[in-house]
């Protein structure tokens, strides 16, 4: 069994798990057992539980990125990156309920979840073609956080196969992003005829 398909066994045992019993229940062994894994090949891969989840993000940003956003326009091509992420998710979404249910609890994991996201987001926008360096990409990436976790919580309860609730959802978000993006219009367009040594130094801040 290649890496990726026995990293997905064991990533898609483990959310059953968490479906059925509760994110709590959830281990590297229990999933592995499940599974009918080699334990040794499961502790080298998966050191700690923690290491699912970001497992899983990596191979859902590596979905994403797979195909071009193709679309003429930025918007079209942020919501294609979303709602490939969103298809790639779909297998887990019983497991990411009980994730997330449990996630209070777990504020190591939260905060843990918090940095991947944010690492996952610059990978999203840079293939929209949208650039993540210097101060206004952290701006935009926070953007695209919140509209992640906005349409997010319509993922995790929508019943439709084809996710239309969610894409209403991932819409509604795109939409108030762009009227805030046109009420700060002006204000932009002063701080870009600005002189250079008045603008905050940038960073590259694209995750890995």
């Amino acid at each position: 069994m290649e890496d990726l398909d026995f990293d997905k066994a064991l990533i898609g045992s483990a959310f059953k798990i968490a479906a059925a019993q509760g994110w709590s229940r959830v281990s590297v062994y229990a999933a592995a057992i499940a599974a009918d894994l080699p334990l040794d090949r499961a502790r080298s891969r998966f050191p700690m539980r923690a290491a699912i989840l970001l497992r899983l993000g990596s191979i859902v940003d590596q979905a994403v990125l797979a195909v071009p956003a193709e679309d003429p326009t930025p918007r079209g091509r942020v919501f294609d990156v979303v709602m490939r992420r969103f298809d790639a998710l779909l297998p887990y979404r019983d497991g990411l309920k009980a994730l997330l249910r449990a996630l209070p609890a777990n504020p190591a994991t939260a905060l843990m979840l918090a940095a991947a996201t944010r690492r996952s987001m610059g990978w999203m926008l840079e293939a929209a073609g949208i650039p993540v360096a210097g101060c206004l990409g952290h701006l935009r990436r926070d953007g695209l956080i919140a509209i992640w976790t906005y349409a997010a919580r319509e993922f995790v309860k929508d019943p439709s196969p084809d996710l239309a609730a969610t894409m209403a959802a991932l819409d509604r978000a795109l939409d108030r992003a762009d009227r805030l993006m046109a009420m700060c219009g002006p204000r932009r367009a002063s701080a870009a005829s600005a002189p250079p040594t008045a603008a905050p130094p940038g960073a590259d801040v694209r995750g890995g």
